[in-house]
């Protein structure tokens, strides 16, 4: 809890940092084009091509895996307001609720934890374990009804 209020951020579990993703391209990159220069020497003029090719590849796979790697969800309890920030590939929705308003679903495993209100409907945890789910809807639940 800050000053501000109370806060919850849920965060993707990225493995790789974005310059170990790009040290990881350019290595298979040099790599590949070694070989496949080696073999373009010795007169298989086709293997190149091909590689550029896979190279392509790789690098849309590594765009993609980007774009989705800062994805994040912000639920912010702040005065009479329940703030919901849904970040996905760079685009951020945000969803504002009336705290008294604010219903909490649903209470089972596994599921998303539904942040309903005012004509309003947002699933966050997206980026928990299932098992914690259920656990992140009753803080939030006990936060709205605490003064």
């Amino acid at each position: 809890m800050s000053a501000e209020g109370l806060h919850w951020t849920l965060r993707r579990n990225c493995s790789v940092t974005p310059g170990q993703l790009a040290a990881t391209f350019f290595a298979l990159g040099a790599l590949s084009l070694g070989v496949a220069g080696f073999f373009w020497f010795q007169g298989a003029v086709l293997v190149l091509p091909f590689a550029l090719l896979e190279l392509v590849a790789l690098a849309t796979a590594f765009v993609v895996y980007a774009r989705h790697a800062a994805d994040s969800e912000r639920v912010s309890l702040q005065g009479g307001r329940l703030i919901v920030e849904l970040e996905t590939a760079g685009s951020v929705r945000r969803s504002e609720f009336v705290r008294a308003w604010v219903r909490i679903e649903p209470r089972s495993r596994g599921n998303l934890v539904e942040v309903r209100g005012g004509g309003l409907s947002v699933q966050v945890g997206r980026y928990l374990r299932p098992e914690l789910r259920p656990v992140l809807a009753h803080e939030i639940r006990q936060a709205l009804n605490s003064v």
